[in-house]
């Protein structure tokens, strides 16, 4: 069944015939018949109508769903019910079925008769991806909106008139998309045909047919839930049993802790890991940067002793002996994620390269030779991310390092790289840029973007910038890396800057402009998973295949290990519990720190992000160099700002910069996961003398600014009659 499209004289007198039709039912206020009170009044003439008269009543009712429908005329939920109650179930639902389907397919063939050609026309090739996806899915996709109405059924019919899904496609699947919704609709109305007193309300049948009326979308929503993964799964042979619960690809900070959950409830865990156990943080990320970090800012302090009441010293010669500590401090954590512990946890820990064969089965590529099958109920990829090395021409002809590869590199030497050159100012980029250049190292940070830090307002980038600068870095921000030339034994960077180019000389590369989650070679693209960026999960950390999760940096949206940790809890009790109930992963309050001198640490919204997404703000602040702490210590570098909604004490987001800001931003978490306002947070005690009580300080920043200031006048009279200075 297809219109062929005529002239526009055509279009013009259908749309101002339904537009006729519509005024007319407007202006004579038909809708009053079509409302419950006005049934149960009329009913009883109606059904003697129907008596008297059933085929002609039948062949009146049929035309006038039909017109309801095909108009979208608000009622069609009223006649579905007066259909029960005039006709009884069967012959109710069969009217109601074959109108609304007629009635949904007429606007169906008016939308695409006056509109498709020219929405094609205008956005072109944009619906391309759309058209394919219809021609696809669009059957599914109608059934499912007309299984569980997400949206009004005739803005479903004038959408889906604007697509190629055939005229035929679109009856039959709205047909069988509505029935069993039409079924329970006209189920109600016969019970309240057979109202013959108030009693009758309260008669089980009535309450039963309403009660379906409740329940209905959510077994509509199990049922669709059932035919997805039917579809998802059509492919493959389910295995009869299982060899596990549980299959953790990865053993890094979301691999471990899934592993760990697994463990605790009994079940039947392997973990699986081809490198390192503990993954990035423990072996290349937070645990040796951090320990870097402390050997560098004693060297600082040994400097600038001074100011301390001690002479300034120049640290001695010692890189080997503080890179010797770096690995000493990943051996002394290593216990806590190693085979051995998990094994004692009762987690099956396999070494070697993991394959996802079908939704049920992993082949492992074992380290010591071989391989291994393994079946389980659910899967879960926690393979972490690497760093991303940018496609510059000459990179791998100077060479280049990474937050990976740097600690082995420079534990082979016995002095800091005289020139060092960064690529990247993101927090990475900014604390190794910080430790080395207070290690010794002559340090360039290359930046792209105009100013560090880009996430973090811009007042916080201003002061990072100006901390490096203090410590020796040189920061090249707004330079543009073009490619990298060498001369000999001399490596040059090539920049573009305001429109010319320069060239930043260096020994070692270090890059750090981000890390890309690590995809390959684990059988996604043959399970249709996406792996473009990072995988797609949805809010209960499910891939397209439902028994399949993802979590941690593989996933995103935040590359924190405490994030990898946050969903790793929701991965693990999903995908052993996700059968009975399903959680949806929360990401409403997620800190996170750099840890540069003085440290960034921030939660929830920054005035950057609250502008971006039109959210309205008040801003409190309080500075360090007030807290008598952060005096004694010297530490009066930095600032606390909070961000509230106008008028409240409700937290949106803050922003700590400065010594142990880390530390201090615990307590505004706590404050925003439970809901406590910055009131609460002044009426608590916090000890002195104490950089936390910056906290407090900032929470009566805001009292302040909202002081009652008509009830203080009135108090500050009281006081005065009180003393008598007032008659």
């Amino acid at each position: 069944m297809q219109l062929e499209d005529s002239s526009p004289i055509n279009k013009v007198l259908i749309v101002a015939a339904m537009a006729a039709l519509l005024s007319a039912f407007f202006l004579l206020d038909l809708g009053r018949f079509l409302t419950i009170g006005a049934l149960k009044d009329k009913l009883i003439q109606l059904v003697a109508w129907r008596s008297a008269t059933p085929l002609l009543a039948g062949a009146v009712f049929f035309a006038i769903y039909i017109a309801v429908a095909a108009l979208a005329i608000p009622g069609a939920a009223i006649m579905t019910v007066a259909a029960g109650a005039l006709f009884g179930l069967a012959w109710g639902t069969v009217l109601v079925s074959f109108a609304s389907s007629v009635g949904a397919t007429l606007s169906f063939l008016a939308s695409r008769f006056v509109l498709r050609d020219a929405i094609q026309a205008r956005l072109g090739g944009r619906l391309k991806a759309f058209n394919e996806g219809i021609a696809r899915d669009g059957p599914f996709y109608l059934f499912t909106l007309r299984l569980v109405p997400v949206f009004p059924f005739f803005l479903v019919n004038l959408l889906a008139g604007l697509t190629a899904m055939p005229a035929r496609t679109f009856y039959w699947v709205s047909q069988l998309g509505m029935f069993v919704g039409t079924l329970v609709f006209v189920n109600a109305g016969t019970q309240l045909g057979r109202l013959t007193s108030l009693a009758g309300i309260l008669s089980p049948g009535l309450l039963v047919s309403f009660a379906l009326l409740g329940i209905f979308p959510l077994i509509a929503n199990h049922a669709i839930g059932l035919l997805r993964r039917r579809r998802v799964y059509a492919q493959w042979a389910r295995p009869r049993r299982f060899d596990r619960n549980l299959v953790v690809i990865g053993a890094g900070a979301a691999g471990l802790v899934t592993a760990y959950i697994g463990a605790a409830v009994k079940a039947g865990v392997t973990l699986v890991e081809a490198e390192k156990m503990g993954g990035d943080c423990l072996n290349y990320g937070c645990v040796p940067s951090k320990a870097l970090i402390r050997s560098a800012r004693h060297a600082h302090h040994l400097r600038h002793g001074s100011r301390y009441g001690f002479a300034d010293i120049a640290p001695a010669a010692a890189f080997a002996s503080v890179m010797a500590r770096v690995h000493r401090v990943i051996r002394a954590v290593a216990p806590h994620d190693s085979v051995e512990r998990y094994t004692e946890l009762g987690v099956d820990v396999v070494q070697g390269y993991a394959r996802i064969i079908d939704p049920w089965t992993v082949e492992v590529e074992l380290n010591g030779g071989g391989t291994r099958r393994i079946t389980t109920r659910a899967i879960v990829i926690a393979a972490g991310a690497r760093p991303f090395i940018p496609p510059l021409p000459g990179i791998e002809d100077v060479g280049y390092l990474t937050s990976d590869t740097l600690w082995d590199a420079f534990a082979r030497l016995d002095a800091p790289p005289a020139r060092l050159l960064v690529l990247g100012g993101g927090p990475i980029g900014c604390e190794l840029s910080q430790a080395f250049a207070r290690l010794g190292s002559q340090v360039t940070l290359v930046q792209r973007a105009a100013r560090l830090m880009v996430r973090e307002d811009p007042e916080v980038s201003v002061l990072v910038e100006a901390a490096l600068t203090a410590d020796g870095v040189m920061v090249l921000t707004a330079h543009h890396a073009l490619r990298f030339e060498r001369e000999g034994e001399r490596k040059f960077l090539v920049t573009e800057h305001a429109g010319a180019q320069g060239r930043v000389e260096f020994d070692v590369l270090l890059c750090a402009v981000g890390r890309a989650a690590r995809l390959d070679g684990y059988g996604l693209e043959t399970l249709g998973i996406d792996t473009s960026g990072t995988i797609g999960v949805n809010e209960f950390l499910e891939t397209r295949i439902p028994n399949i999760y993802a979590a941690g940096d593989v996933s995103g949206p935040y590359q924190f290990t405490h994030v990898a940790a946050h969903q790793a809890w929701y991965a693990a009790v999903n995908g052993l519990f996700g059968h009975l109930k399903r959680f949806k992963v929360d990401y409403s309050v997620i800190p996170w720190v750099t840890f540069v001198d003085p440290e960034v640490a921030r939660v929830g919204l920054n005035e950057l992000e609250a502008r971006a997404q039109g959210i309205s703000f008040e801003v409190a602040r309080y500075a360090f160099d007030d807290l008598d702490r952060a005096i004694a210590e010297g530490a009066t570098h930095g600032s606390i700002k909070v961000l509230t909604v106008p008028g409240k004490d409700r937290i949106l987001g803050a922003t700590i910069v400065g010594e142990h800001a880390g530390e201090l931003l615990a307590e505004f978490v706590l404050a925003m996961k439970h809901g406590l306002g910055l009131t609460k947070i002044l009426g608590t005690i916090h000890a002195y003398p104490t950089m936390v009580e910056a906290n407090k300080y900032v929470a009566g920043e805001w009292k302040r600014a909202h002081a009652p200031q008509r009830l203080l006048l009135w108090l500050a009279r009281y006081h005065a009659w009180r003393r008598g200075a007032v008659t």
